[in-house]
């Protein structure tokens, strides 16, 4: 059984805690994460979720995600999901989100890492991802408008790829 955290509207974690598979009452809201990794080629690694997946079976999605779950910390869980979904070890302590998107019912903090990584060592987690790939953003916008990667606004994923160097809602050389 999963539990996660109760955060009010505010992001103020509540004292309650709740089995994942209970719906969300009005005003609760949980906290997610979504990681990208970029190699320096600028191409964004990417996963094929499992056809027998519940949810976008078999789309192409971006690097990992998931919940976070009660006692982690947004750091803990995108090094968690990480881990679990692709074997990759990397140590998110001294990261911060790149941005957080509000949904519906909670917050997603969004990591961005650039690293060289060989698609031939990592370990894809069987009941999850079914195959990865290094993507440019014209390759995912265009899987975007086949319906094989799931359905991003291409402006959110153009975002991410325009952001993977500098914190910020500019760029860092408007500074000079």
């Amino acid at each position: 059984m999963e539990l996660w955290d109760i955060y009010d509207i505010n992001r103020n974690k509540t004292a309650v805690k709740i089995n994942r598979d209970i719906p969300l009452e009005k005003g609760e809201y949980h906290l997610a994460v979504q990681v990208c990794i970029f190699n320096s080629k600028g191409e964004m690694l990417i996963q094929q979720r499992q056809p027998f997946k519940d949810d976008w079976a078999n789309m192409w999605d971006i690097t990992a995600a998931g919940s976070v779950i009660s006692g982690e910390t947004s750091c803990d869980a995108v090094h968690r999901e990480l881990f679990e979904e692709l074997g990759i070890d990397i140590e998110f302590t001294n990261i911060r989100p790149r941005l957080t998107v509000n949904f519906d019912n909670g917050f997603c903090d969004v990591y961005i890492y650039e690293k060289e990584i060989n698609l031939d060592e990592l370990k894809l987690q069987e009941d999850e991802v079914k195959a990865v790939k290094w993507a440019t953003k014209q390759e995912i916008t265009e899987m975007i408008e086949r319906g094989e990667f799931i359905t991003y606004y291409k402006s959110f994923i153009e975002l991410l790829f325009d952001s993977r160097s500098s914190y910020g809602s500019h760029k860092s050389e408007s500074l000079k």
